[in-house]
């Protein structure tokens, strides 16, 4: 396959798994100061079947949607504001968490299921550190608080969607092609 092709399908799966996380956002268990949404679920999806690169090309595409103003981010938010707001980190800990999440999964040639699950808890560890900084900066909670409010009540649901994704990638991963 020539490089051209190759850039397009991967151009073509980073707009999809932007997409999909978009669509993810609407998803909302609505709790405060932090909805439960699925966009983790595709953020961890994109790393694992997308590798690194494609995997956060595909969420910087998500919250460059967000940022121009479609109300893609949790809740149907929308604009640089959220961004600056208590969950930005997160929606920065997205692009990064899948990068990290693709990079640990290109280091095995048939990564299995534990493997699958460490990148996946790995790249969600990384999201919730974003998540956590910020969330504790703009909302002026102590980082002990901030764990308290941003990652305790998400743990179970994270669980939850950590496993659905290790059983989803193992079945998708011969079908998308890097």
């Amino acid at each position: 396959m020539d490089k051209s092709n190759n850039s397009l399908r991967r151009m073509v799966y980073a707009a999809m798994f932007g997409a999909l996380t978009a669509i993810g956002s609407l998803i909302v268990i609505p709790l405060q100061p932090l909805p439960i949404t699925l966009q983790t679920l595709f953020t961890g999806l994109a790393g694992v079947l997308l590798g690194g690169t494609t995997g956060a090309l595909s969420q910087v595409v998500y919250v460059l949607l967000g940022i121009i103003g479609l109300p893609v981010f949790a809740g149907g938010k929308a604009g640089l504001g959220t961004l600056m707001g208590p969950s930005g980190g997160y929606l920065i800990g997205f692009i990064v968490g899948s990068f990290v999440i693709g990079k640990l999964m290109e280091t095995k040639n048939e990564p299995g299921l534990v493997w699958t699950g460490f990148s996946l808890v790995v790249g969600n560890l990384v999201i919730y550190t974003l998540g956590v900084v910020q969330l504790s900066f703009v909302a002026h909670l102590s980082i002990a608080k901030a764990l308290m409010a941003g990652v305790v009540p998400f743990i179970i649901g994270d669980m939850l969607k950590l496993i659905t994704t290790v059983l989803i990638s193992l079945k998708l991963r011969h079908a998308i092609k890097r």
